[in-house]
């Protein structure tokens, strides 16, 4: 089971082969995954009998921080904390 904490993160940083990270936030992420997810030709496995892209792009956001698209290549993604401006760790 995920950690409940990651959920209450709202910034991710995006990796894909060949391309600049991206920091974006949850509901980028949400929509980014969404994407990668419409570029298969099948869902993975487990997340079949989910109804629609949203529930399973919303479903690997909880559960887990990569996908592989094709025979080695993998897009990740990480939860981040922003601190907010002026808020220093001592």
């Amino acid at each position: 089971m995920s950690d409940p904490l990651i959920r209450e993160l709202d910034h991710y940083v995006v990796l894909e082969p060949g391309c600049p990270q991206l920091m974006l936030t949850a509901d980028e992420t949400l929509q980014w995954l969404e994407g990668q997810l419409a570029q298969l030709e099948e869902s993975p496995a487990d997340l079949r009998h989910l109804p629609s892209e949203r529930e399973r792009a919303q479903r690997l956001l909880e559960t887990a921080c990569e996908l592989e698209l094709e025979p080695g290549v993998i897009v990740q993604w990480f939860a981040i904390r922003l601190e907010p401006p002026g808020h220093s760790v001592d």
